[in-house]
């Protein structure tokens, strides 16, 4: 009798090496559920826990794990946490193997380090999109939604956006054999300036390209900070995710940066109901303490 491990890995097993669709073939769609769910879920960003993988108190493989025991059914991957492993079939199958024995789902890789893709060299920006295809083909296995990149580079902010859209279409159209979203985060410089990331993602033009509006990062830069909740609004239209980002809280449990009821407002009325990854980045509390008191915020404000 196959167990529940052996079902979920011949699946990611199929992805990886049955890989690409034909281009433009429909998805299946997924199933309703038979009863309601509430109209989020949250998920655990990796980075909520980057001290304790830096130091080695915590491994990536034991990460899915790790969002079991503090109640997540979901979890995003980092990157750079598993950076020379993107195309070993047996790391894989072993991170899909301890994600599936946690019984928690695995949404998304979040990619950094891989070139800028609005970069102004064009051989450079090539090595960019080509660098990430190996990104796309592993998501597809473990049964990520989505793969997060960045829309980092130089020069005129126009020329800038040309050639972040560009390349994010490039990334579009090869993801799209896989099933694989290409999502882009405010991550700084002008990518935190909503109207210009929404005016990159509409430019891109392709259905797979969209956002992760993230509650924080909008330092564009040279002190100038972009307002956290016009740019939300910018961006969730083209949101496929949505990262909680915290940094402390008072002694009633809210954020002390960010009005997460406005924010969570925002959110609602935009129409979005996936996923809602804790990206804890404190310095006050622990990373187990902050990422507890963001999800406990978050649920309290889904109640």
């Amino acid at each position: 009798m196959p167990t529940r491990r052996d079902v979920l890995l011949s699946g990611a097993a199929l992805a990886a090496l049955g890989a690409a669709r034909p281009h433009g073939a429909p998805q299946a769609a997924a199933p309703r559920p038979a009863v309601a769910e509430p109209w989020f879920r949250i998920s655990l960003a990796e980075w909520s826990l980057h001290r304790a993988l830096r130091d080695k108190r915590l491994e990536h493989l034991d990460f899915s794990g790790a969002a079991r025991e503090y109640g997540f059914d979901g979890c995003e991957y980092v990157s750079t946490f598993f950076m020379d492993e993107a195309t070993h079939f047996g790391y894989l199958r072993e991170l899909a193997a301890r994600a599936a024995d946690a019984g928690v789902q695995s949404l998304l890789i979040m990619i950094d380090g891989e070139g800028e893709l609005g970069a102004a060299d064009d051989e450079a920006r090539r090595r960019a999109v080509e660098n990430h295809h190996k990104w796309i083909a592993a998501a597809a296995f473990l049964g990520c939604h989505s793969i997060r990149v960045n829309a980092g580079g130089d020069g005129p902010r126009a020329e800038h956006a040309a050639r972040a859209s560009d390349s994010l279409h490039r990334l579009g159209e090869y993801s799209d054999r896989y099933g694989i979203h290409v999502i882009v985060e405010n991550h700084g410089g002008p990518s935190s300036d909503g109207a210009w990331l929404a005016g990159v993602i509409r430019a891109a033009a392709h259905p797979r390209v969209g956002t992760l509006p993230d509650f924080g990062n909008f330092t564009v830069g040279d002190g100038v900070v972009y307002d956290r909740y016009r740019g939300v609004e910018e961006l969730l239209p083209f949101a496929r995710a949505v990262s909680a980002k915290s940094y402390d809280f008072d002694a009633a449990g809210n954020e002390t940066t960010i009005d997460y009821a406005r924010m969570l407002g925002l959110v609602k009325a935009s129409g979005y109901r996936g996923w809602l990854g804790v990206e804890y980045e404190g310095e006050r509390l622990s990373e187990p303490d902050g990422i507890r008191a963001t999800k406990a915020l978050l649920e309290r404000l889904r109640g």
